[in-house]
């Protein structure tokens, strides 16, 4: 298959030395499948595929969207897109990528096409094949061109520079279509060759060292202070209801944003954590006090990433930062062979773990041209106006991608 086209290569031209080779038997294909059609039958490739992809994503991971798409909104014209290396379903699932039509760009009433994310998703690039990015893009520029679908495409959650990026910008360039970053913001990443001990010591000033270790022992005179890593579903359903709780019982629950604030959240995120606990890509942490929770950390792992998905802590135990404290355990992922990085899935400037973590990723939104007039000329009169309100109140976009080069 070349850089810009569909052409199948022989069996002796597959590049795949590991177990999860990927097969071209013919031409390489690409449908939009309504998500109410979607089967079981799907499983083997995707599970496949995201094992193999160019940029890990957990939130589009089975075990994670189906519950997300079971539990929040969606629309009928909502489909997956599906890039195959042959027949569909009858060959390697090479991309995916829900994707679907919008009404509403913003404040703005202007219809568009965008991946399907939700407001626990923190991450939108698409589970694409290692060696496939450019083929991808082209394929789904391809059937989105000629999809009645109106507007422009616009894909949110991007990681900016990275191999997704570097494909969409470059296929975009060849094809002359215009590609704009319309928004980028830096949020906390732990990626490191030191080991925990060392990073932290290189990381966190000394003066911060020195209070936790303070705050450490006078939470540990207070009685049976125990820290908990889990990698498996022991009690795991016990364990998910103490979280839902701690975090009720937390400013989150005043404010009626904790998971457990109404049935769809509280339902998705047991869900979620049990199938990722199935397929062994949960990790959990706990800080407990005679048994009491004080704080509490899940990670989803996709290796070589991981993703720091949800945390809580008992804000009557604020004064000894029993969630900083268990973060500091959390660094010990650094020490996992399999696992290089870690995402925070944090807000940028989160004053808690930009303070621990030094590395930073940046996470994009990107507005693409669709061919047909009408959506030509939609599409420059939106970038019309996002450039002047941007000029306006002098938001300025790093384009990281940029900087680097």
């Amino acid at each position: 298959m070349d850089a810009g086209g569909f052409q199948a290569q022989s069996d002796e031209e597959v590049h795949y030395e590991t177990s999860d080779r990927v097969c071209l038997q013919s031409s390489a294909s690409a449908e939009l499948q309504p998500i109410a059609t979607m089967g079981a039958d799907l499983l083997p490739s995707w599970q496949k595929l995201a094992r193999n992809a160019a940029e890990p994503n957990v939130f589009y991971e089975h075990w994670l969207l189906d519950p997300a798409l079971k539990h929040f909104s969606t629309h009928s014209e909502l489909s997956l897109f599906l890039f195959w290396a042959g027949v569909p379903h009858k060959s390697d699932l090479l991309g995916l990528l829900p994707v679907g039509p919008s009404r509403q760009f913003g404040r703005w009433p202007v219809p568009f096409v965008q991946n399907w994310t939700h407001h626990n998703s923190f991450l939108g690039t698409p589970l694409v094949r290692s060696g496939f990015e450019n083929q991808f893009w082209t394929a789904l520029f391809k059937e989105l061109d000629a999809k009645n679908w109106p507007g422009f495409l616009h894909i949110r959650g991007l990681t900016v520079g990275g191999p997704l990026d570097q494909a969409l910008r470059a296929v975009c360039a060849r094809q002359k279509r215009r590609c704009d970053l319309v928004h980028s913001e830096a949020r906390a990443l732990l990626e490191s060759d030191l080991d925990a001990e060392s990073y932290y010591a290189e990381t966190v000033r000394s003066k911060k060292r020195k209070e936790l270790r303070r705050q450490s022992k006078r939470l540990a005179e207070m009685g049976d202070l125990k820290f908990s890593h889990y990698v498996d579903d022991a009690d795991l359903s016990a364990w998910t209801d103490d979280f839902l709780a701690l975090e009720r019982q937390s400013w989150k629950g005043q404010e009626g944003s904790a998971l457990d604030c109404s049935d769809d959240t509280r339902s998705f995120f047991s869900e979620a954590l049990a199938g990722a606990a199935r397929v062994g890509q949960l990790e959990r942490h706990d800080l407990r006090l005679h048994g009491k929770p004080l704080a509490m950390l899940v990670n989803f792992q996709s290796a070589p990433g991981s993703f720091s998905f949800k945390t809580t802590f008992d804000d009557t135990y604020a004064r000894f930062s029993p969630g900083v404290l268990l973060q500091l355990e959390n660094l010990k992922i650094l020490e996992q062979p399999h696992i290089d990085w870690m995402d925070s899935c944090a807000a940028e400037d989160h004053p808690m773990i930009d303070s621990l973590w030094s590395e930073r990723r940046h996470i994009g939104r990107f507005s693409i041209e669709l061919k047909g007039l009408s959506r030509t000329v939609m599409f420059r009169g939106v970038r019309l106006g996002e450039d002047l309100m941007a000029h306006l109140k002098k938001r300025e976009i790093v384009d990281i991608a940029q900087v680097q080069t």
